[in-house]
Parts: C-alpha cells; sequence; structure tokens
C-alpha cells in the first residue's frame, strides 16, 4: 500500500492518491526509474481539476446498526450515506470503503453512496414488535450533514421519523446544515430527547483547511454552536481527534466553544486503523514534512510501538505519557470551563412507535 512521491496536492481533497484496498489481489506502486517521468507528470497533472464527486444509490435494506463495544456509549447508530465529501485525512471511517471494493483513500470522499428508502426501513424497524429504545447516534461513520445532504436530504427524512415517535438522538458533526433542522430539533429538546455535538478539531483556519477541506470552517462550527444553543438545543463539542504536534489548540478551543455555548465536552486521540495509516503518513509528507517523523513517532508511544492498537481499554484515548498529559491538560479545561465531560442523558420514555403507523393516542 504505497504511493511515493511526488504526489500533487488535490484541492478540496484530504488525500492525494486512491490507496488499495486491503482486499485487492494486486497492489500498485508510482516507482521513479530514473527518466524524472513521475516529476513530469505530476506537473503535467498540475491543471487537472480535482476528481468530482460521485453519488450512487443502494436501497436501504437495514437503518440501525447495534453496537457493542464497551468504548461507544450508545447502542445503535444510524448513517444516512457512506463516504464522506468532507475528506477529513485523519477519519478512522475510511477502511470502511474497502468492504465496497472501493479505495479508502480518494473514493471515500468522491465515491458516495446514498441510502435509497433509508427513513421507511427506521420506521418498520421502530415498529416491530419488542424494539425497545436506546441511545442512537446519528453519523457515527460517516458526516450526516455532509455537502450532499444539502440536495438529497437523507438525514432531514430520518430525523422526521425520530421526531415522529419520539425516539431519543445524540448528533455528532462538522456540517452547518444542521441549522436547517432546527424545527425538528428543538421540539425534540424541549422533551428531552435530542443532543447535538460539533466537532472542533482546531481553530486554526489554514490546518482545519488541510485536515478537514470540505468541513464547514472552525468559525462556522462555533456560529452553529450559538445557533442551536439559542434555540434551546444541548449542545456539547468535541475536540477530536488530537493528534500530537499538529493540533495543540485544545484548550482555546474549548474556551470558544463554551463561549458559544456548548456545555459537555469530550476527546479522542487519532487512529490509524487499516489504510488508514499509510494515507496519513503520506499526508504528512506532503503537508508538514519537517514534522512527519515527529508525530509519528509520538502516535506509537501511544499505542504500544504501533500505528494502531484496536485494545478496547486504550484505543480511544491511548496510553502512556503523551496520552495522560493529554489526559490531564483536558480535565483541568473542562473544570475551569466549567464542562460536563458525559454525554447529555436523554428520555426514552417519550417514545411513541404507533405515531408512525398514523394511529392516535387515547391518552
Amino acid at each position: 500500500m504505497e504511493a511515493r512521491l511526488p504526489l500533487r496536492r488535490l484541492k478540496g481533497r484530504g488525500v492525494s492518491f486512491a490507496v488499495p484496498h486491503r482486499f485487492e489481489s494486486t497492489d500498485r506502486a508510482a516507482f521513479d526509474d530514473g527518466w524524472s517521468t513521475l516529476a513530469e507528470q505530476a506537473q503535467a497533472d498540475d491543471g487537472h481539476a480535482p476528481p468530482a464527486t460521485q453519488v450512487t444509490w443502494e436501497d436501504a435494506r437495514s437503518a440501525l446498526t447495534e453496537n457493542d463495544s464497551p468504548d461507544i456509549g450508545f447502542r445503535y447508530g444510524l448513517n444516512p450515506y457512506r463516504g464522506c465529501e468532507h475528506g477529513c485525512v485523519y477519519c478512522y471511517a475510511r477502511p470502511s470503503h474497502s468492504y465496497l471494493g472501493l479505495s479508502p483513500g480518494l473514493d471515500f470522499e468522491t465515491r458516495l453512496i446514498a441510502k435509497r428508502g433509508l427513513a421507511a426501513c427506521l420506521a418498520r424497524e421502530l415498529q416491530r414488535p419488542g424494539y425497545q429504545p436506546d441511545g442512537l447516534a446519528l453519523g457515527t461513520v460517516t458526516d450526516a450533514y455532509q455537502p450532499i445532504e444539502r440536495e438529497l436530504r437523507l438525514t432531514r427524512e430520518v430525523l422526521q421519523v425520530l421526531h415522529d415517535a419520539g425516539h431519543p438522538l445524540a448528533i455528532v458533526t462538522k456540517g452547518s446544515g444542521v441549522e436547517r433542522d432546527i424545527d425538528l430539533l428543538a421540539p425534540m429538546a424541549a422533551q428531552g430527547l435530542v443532543a447535538v455535538y460539533l466537532t472542533i478539531t482546531t481553530l486554526d483556519p489554514a490546518l482545519a483547511r488541510a485536515l478537514e477541506p470540505r468541513a464547514a470552517a472552525p468559525h462556522r462550527r462555533l456560529r452553529t454552536l450559538r445557533t442551536l444553543a439559542e434555540a434551546g438545543i444541548p449542545v456539547g463539542v468535541s475536540v477530536s481527534p488530537q493528534i500530537p504536534f499538529l493540533n495543540e489548540d485544545m484548550e482555546q478551543v474549548l474556551a470558544a466553544a463554551h463561549e458559544a455555548g456548548a456545555r459537555r465536552a469530550f476527546y479522542q486521540v487519532l487512529r490509524l486503523p487499516w489504510e488508514l495509516s499509510p494515507l496519513f503518513r503520506q499526508w504528512l509528507q506532503q503537508h508538514c514534512p519537517d514534522r512527519a517523523e515527529r508525530v509519528m513517532a509520538r502516535i506509537q508511544d501511544m499505542r504500544g510501538g504501533r500505528d494502531y492498537s484496536a485494545d478496547f481499554a486504550q484505543r480511544m484515548k491511548g496510553q502512556g505519557i503523551w496520552a495522560d498529559l493529554l489526559r490531564q491538560r483536558f480535565t483541568k479545561a473542562c473544570d475551569r470551563l466549567g464542562y460536563e465531560r458525559t454525554r447529555a442523558p436523554v428520555r426514552t420514555d417519550r417514545f411513541r412507535p404507533a405515531a408512525l403507523a398514523g394511529q392516535g393516542e387515547l391518552f
């Protein structure tokens, strides 16, 4: 899984190449044969437009995925899309595109899958006999408010079902498009059914643009926090992922988010499973080669000498001295600002699946 420099940066994209996925039977790598053909090709490509986003429809066979991981605080997940146009280079979900026979690199952010009939599928699942409402997180693998949602509105349709059924919900997003759905979220919030968390990785606009090229700008996410809070919707902030020697302004992010109305906070450290490791290494060489070795060395310090560890006990927060220091910084900043460090509680006693079938309530 290697692509060697030179590789040009693609404007508006998180990565520059389609890293082979782990199920491919062959692997190809660019290699300089001494005739300078790679450099000439890179120069010739500079005038070409970045690859366009392609959206393919698939019929939804199920809506809810059930989670039993001990380090994840929700039972159900729901994702209207596969792949994410935000193009965050660090996204732990990139390797999921391998199951589609697509690259976790460029394909993940340019070849997207939209789930046709998802809202109807969700309504059926909520009405099944014996279904018990529990914590549901929207956008756990790909952002439910990525740019294509403006046109396709799958998230809006799903949210309408949850609103009508009185089902509890948590949303984690980098998209300012969540403001569009305040008319549904505010009544749910009044019943204790919803909380929204904005991920703000850094306040540095240049770094954010490089890390998250098609996500809302940091100042725009702060404005979204304020707008939601003023509408009475509980809001929090995720200062994730923490990447050593890159986004070092965690305390400033927490302070700005608190001033905008966030009252809960959490964080995770960078995770590099499967194909994400070579992708992130390539990004480091392109964007900050002077720090690339230091960044990876510190990441490995937190992962027992490896790029990644799937151990439930430490995969979210890491281990070792740097992980402990990061935990102390986060805890002290939260205590000083008055943050809660747990997710907002939501109610389950408002669940009324009969409303989805058009049935009235007797009492």
